[in-house]
């Protein structure tokens, strides 16, 4: 019984009470779907639910003000064509930008430097002119590159504008802090400060899992660049992004039913504390959905019976008027005898995201599996994830598994030799889009 007052608690709270699986609100559009509504009776089983979040369209006009720190390796890899397009990209940057937006300019080598404070983009041949007088030379103090951009970044943090750090490297951070594990508690760290973190990785010789995490952490983007004359590219579609943004600091809160057991969430950082899940968005743009996957265990019910699965309530904060919008929807099924109506209320969409998640976590065991200098066994997981997706791709007709499954068995071709570094890159890349529904 406490878990029905809790749902309806929260679900009055927020105000909207909706039964229909769509909800529109001032800048998003809320959808909550099962993959298998209808539910085999007398048994015990999984269910995933998917709770969708998609940016409304944004009129050009009321485009939020955006305060945006560049932080860029200067360090002695980066000499020669990779500095240059980094300095163009940078420029480029630059010139998207309005007077009253803020930017500032990281560098580091062996240790970082301020090339420009944060300061407002109004005399932008003068940041241009300093983003020109970049030169490379020394070692890789990302960290404290990356320190320093937040603390520009502070100087103007207001949740009516769009806090974003972008970083460029090529290299293994060799001074300081260096480890996977301490750039994503620094991610982690500034995404409660409502700052995401954007890691571009350029070439082949920087750390994959030390820029995914970082990215991963404070809900940002990652891409990785293999040649230095796409990173022009790469910045278009990072700042169409930013300049992009409809929503931030977007909390999603889903309660289960009396009985119902959360599980795990696919693919996102969640808090799953008893009953209630918890997941944290930092930013939602326009025309760009991004979902949560949640696995839920549910007990035996008999034939007839219905069931509620979860409340969802979402509370994000506008970016016109600094105030927040609530939302909430709920999820039900219902019980039956019979195969055919499961089979035929099977939502395809929502069984074709799940089947891309769990293949990520098999292209995730592979990528572990050859760490350990398992090629044979990483081959053989690869293999049997494309095989798999191969079957789903053919009974939920879908073309996107039909091309993971073609990822897979390239993945599974290039694990040896020279290749692999390249390769680690790139499934790590194909990864983490997947996982945060990334566009670019």
């Amino acid at each position: 019984m406490r878990y029905i007052t809790a749902l309806f608690i929260i679900l009055t709270i927020f105000v909207v009470i909706k039964m229909s699986d769509t909800v529109l609100a001032y800048q998003i559009k809320l959808d909550t779907a099962l993959a298998t509504p209808a539910l085999l009776a007398e048994q015990k089983q999984k269910v995933y639910l998917r709770v969708s979040l998609t940016g409304l369209p944004l009129q050009q006009q009321k485009r939020v003000p955006i305060n945006v720190a560049l932080v860029i390796d200067k360090s002695g890899s980066m000499q020669g064509e990779k500095i240059t397009n980094a300095k163009k990209a940078a420029i480029m940057a630059v010139e998207h930008l309005r007077p009253d937006d803020i930017i500032s300019v990281i560098t580091y080598d062996h240790q970082a430097e301020i090339l420009l404070p944060a300061t407002k983009a109004s005399d932008k041949e003068l940041i241009i002119q300093k983003i020109n007088n970049l030169k490379a030379g020394g070692s890789t103090a990302l960290y404290d590159g990356m320190e320093k951009a937040a603390k520009e970044i502070r100087k103007f943090l207001d949740r009516k504008r769009v806090n974003r750090i972008v970083l460029v490297s090529d290299g293994l951070a060799n001074v300081g802090p260096s480890t996977p594990e301490e750039l994503g508690k620094l991610g982690a760290a500034l995404g409660e400060e409502n700052i995401s973190v954007t890691t571009i990785g350029l070439g082949l010789a920087y750390n994959e899992d030390l820029m995914t995490q970082l990215a991963k952490k404070s809900d940002g983007n990652h891409s990785f660049v293999e040649e230095a004359s796409d990173l022009l590219a790469f910045f278009e579609h990072e700042f169409s992004d930013i300049l992009s943004v409809v929503s931030q600091e977007v909390n999603v809160t889903i309660i289960c039913g009396e009985g119902i057991r959360p599980l795990r969430v696919l693919g996102r950082d969640a808090k799953i504390l008893a009953q209630q899940v918890f997941v944290k968005l930092n930013q939602l743009y326009s025309e760009q959905e991004k979902y949560i996957l949640l696995e839920l265990e549910v007990p035996a019910h008999k034939a007839g019976e219905e069931l509620m699965i979860a409340g969802i309530a979402v509370v994000y904060r506008r970016m016109d008027n600094d105030k927040m919008e609530r939302m909430s929807n709920m999820a039900r099924a219902s019980f039956t005898d019979s195969f055919e109506i499961v089979a035929e209320k099977t939502n395809v969409s929502v069984m074709t995201a799940v089947a891309e998640q769990l293949a990520v976590e098999k292209n995730e065991l592979a990528v572990k599996l050859r760490d350990e200098g398992k090629i044979k066994e990483a081959q053989r997981v690869l293999i049997e994830n494309a095989n798999k997706l191969g079957e789903e791709a053919a009974k939920y007709n879908s073309k996107s598994l039909e091309k993971l499954k073609e990822m897979n068995l390239d993945d599974a071709k290039n694990l040896e030799g020279n290749k692999w570094v390249k390769q680690r890159k790139l499934m790590r890349k194909k990864q983490y889009k997947s996982k945060t529904q990334q566009k670019y």
